[in-house]
């Protein structure tokens, strides 16, 4: 009993000795608190006046609280524990860190990625993008995926690290693209006036885009045709993209029947070696 009460004298005297260490430290972690709410206030201020994606501002507000916070309670542990330095706590988190670096580094990739493709401004949201094998207009794009709807209406979560690290094709980063299609006029028709007729009707088009040129190359000597090449610029959007290829499509088809020249289908000519018999079916006894 004597033993237990002089270890607790003792351990009362400590904390009366550790009382105005630990009101500093107290004090510290409040300016910590304050100084880390002033500092996000500021840094939101600030980064709202960019361009920067709302996700992206925010992961920058909580940086800067974050490291505020590591630097204050660095201070405060100094204060109560004096054995205890920054340098110390530093090589503690450096060996930390590397551990859960390689443990969580398919996290860290694509949560790098992320603030990497956010700082982007050729990808908004809303765009319609290709890569790879994976295509859909973006929704979300958060720091660790990017969520893409296909235009049949599914969803798909991609990692960021794997849109960072392939190409991207973005359709609909100008209000325009170029389309093209094939179409094939017969042998016997004169090519100059079959130009001008199929151009002249891709220009008649309203959703071609009139500022641009059409143009139409004679391309290949096909087996029933001459082939086509035509090119024109029309919205960017899928759905517009459809939409003016299908009245293009129909154009140009009303435009030669008109001008009576021929869109040929496959033509096969058989050739045999040896002449074939040919006999008449005998009819029948009724007849």
């Amino acid at each position: 009993m004597t033993i237990l009460l002089r270890r607790l004298n003792e351990m009362a005297a400590d904390a009366i000795r550790l009382l105005p260490q630990l009101t500093i430290a107290l004090v510290v972690l409040a300016l910590t608190y304050l100084v880390a709410k002033f500092a996000r206030r500021i840094a939101e201020r600030l980064l709202k006046r960019t361009e920067l994606r709302g996700t992206l501002v925010n992961l920058v507000e909580t940086l800067v609280g974050v490291l505020i916070w590591i630097m204050g309670t660095l201070i405060t542990m100094s204060i109560v524990l004096p054995g205890v330095t920054p340098a110390n706590i530093l090589a503690l988190l450096g060996l930390g860190s590397v551990a859960i670096g390689f443990a969580f580094k398919d996290i860290f990739e694509n949560f790098l990625a992320g603030i990497l493709i956010m700082l982007r401004r050729t990808m908004r949201l809303g765009d319609v993008i290709e890569c790879q094998d994976v295509e859909g207009r973006v929704e979300i794009i958060s720091l660790r995926d990017t969520h893409l709807r296909h235009l049949s209406g599914e969803l798909v979560i991609v990692p960021n690290a794997y849109l960072f690290k392939n190409p991207i094709t973005v359709l609909t980063q100008k209000p325009d693209r170029r389309h093209s299609v094939d179409v094939g006029v017969a042998y016997d028709v004169n090519l100059d006036a079959a130009r001008e007729v199929i151009a002249g009707a891709v220009r008649s088009c309203p959703t071609v885009d009139g500022d641009q040129k059409v143009e139409v190359f004679a391309r290949e000597f096909g087996d029933s045709s001459i082939n086509f090449l035509v090119r024109w610029w029309a919205g960017s959007k899928p759905v517009e993209a459809h939409a003016s290829r299908d009245e293009v499509v129909r154009a140009i088809k009303r435009a030669l029947d008109d001008a009576g020249m021929e869109i040929p289908f496959p033509y096969r000519t058989l050739t045999f070696k040896e002449p074939l018999p040919l006999s008449r079916a005998r009819a029948d006894a009724s007849e």
